[in-house]
């Protein structure tokens, strides 16, 4: 493409909108035109996020006089419940969408209603939505008018599963155990008393026990690789006094034979933003700090044919905005990693 594509931001004041901006900000093939906020409307982005200053002369403005029918694309960084309202009117007039929350997630609409207790406002657009999870439908995605971004704790999860499941190398009727960690900014920017300094610090503690939202969105995924597996999946989240940063610890039991780390090597092999690290190796979440990286490591256990995986994100990054500006490069033709090539934060 000769020209910038244009693009807005739907609800830019939160974590994963700052997160766009900032890697937005060193895209070449883009101009971000809009970015909207009904309770900023009006004040300098660059006031509002000292982080941005000198980046952008932007101004947040209200969705309605945004101008968002001029962008190519549109990032919905909005609560769950507001991109399956805007859409339609978006997709229309044939401007392509990227939404970081819940809305288009699940196929199953029943489901999706149940875990998120709200009715659907758009169900007949949710079948052509084509799930983001980069490495898994790159080409689905080329073509996509919608993508549905994953959530943060399904792409860490996944990631070390897809070579395997579509290798049908899981043995059926066994569980499948996902032990998860994640920062608090996995909460959002909204109060919130279990965010405060005083509750998270200087403290560690699981949560959503009888069940996640994000469990369905991951069982769908196994689902759909290899049959027989989903239905044994048990994840349980953690809740850890970082910032940014999730940590996975899978629990696999594979069919004989099996040679898991070449697996997923060779599925891997041609993908920019997950790193195969050597065996014996344990990733750590300060290793992807700021970047749009996934580090995998997997080790037999010393029980039979027991594996551990080891993943890593940001879920700020790969678990949401990184994600989310890989597909934008994806839809658009572009190289995969322009605007992505941050080295992580160390210390």
């Amino acid at each position: 493409m000769n020209s910038k594509i244009k693009v807005g931001i739907v609800g830019a004041t939160g974590y994963t909108g700052v997160e766009l901006l900032r890697l937005l900000s060193s895209h070449p093939n883009i101009e971000i035109t809009t970015v909207t906020s009904r309770s900023e409307s009006g004040k300098a982005v660059s006031d509002y996020f000292p982080s941005l200053r000198g980046i952008y002369d932007l101004t947040f403005q209200s969705p309605e006089h945004a101008g968002l029918e001029k962008c190519d694309i549109v990032f919905f960084a909005t609560p769950n419940g507001i991109a399956m309202n805007d859409a339609p009117r978006l997709l229309e007039k044939g401007i392509r969408i990227v939404d970081l929350s819940a809305d288009f997630r699940i196929q199953d609409i029943s489901t999706w209603e149940h875990w998120y207790k709200m009715k659907h406002a758009n169900p007949d657009i949710v079948p052509q939505a084509v799930y983001g999870l980069s490495e898994l439908n790159r080409d689905t995605i080329t073509s996509a008018q919608i993508v549905a971004n994953p959530g943060c704790y399904p792409t860490c999860v996944s990631l070390p599963l897809l070579p395997l499941l579509k290798e049908g190398r899981l043995k059926p009727h066994m569980p499948l155990i996902a032990d998860c960690k994640s920062g608090v900014s996995g909460a959002g920017r909204k109060a919130n008393t279990g965010s405060l300094l005083c509750e998270a610090g200087d403290n560690f503690k699981a949560y959503g026990i009888t069940g996640h939202r994000h469990q369905p969105e991951i069982r769908q995924t196994i689902a759909t690789l290899q049959p027989g597996i989903a239905e044994h999946f048990i994840f349980v989240p953690h809740l850890t006094p970082m910032i940014r940063g999730m940590h996975a610890t899978l629990y696999l039991h594979l069919e004989e034979g099996c040679n898991p780390e070449a697996v997923l090597r060779e599925f891997y092999r041609d993908s920019p933003f997950v790193d195969i690290m050597p065996a014996g190796s344990t990733p750590e979440t300060r290793s992807v700090r700021g970047a749009n990286l996934c580090r995998i490591s997997i080790q037999k256990s010393s029980s039979d044919n027991v594996w551990i995986a080891l993943s890593v994100i940001d879920n700020l990054v790969k678990g949401a905005a990184g994600q989310a500006v890989q597909n934008m490069n994806i839809m658009f033709g572009f190289d995969e990693k322009l605007g992505l090539i941050q080295t992580p934060l160390l210390p």
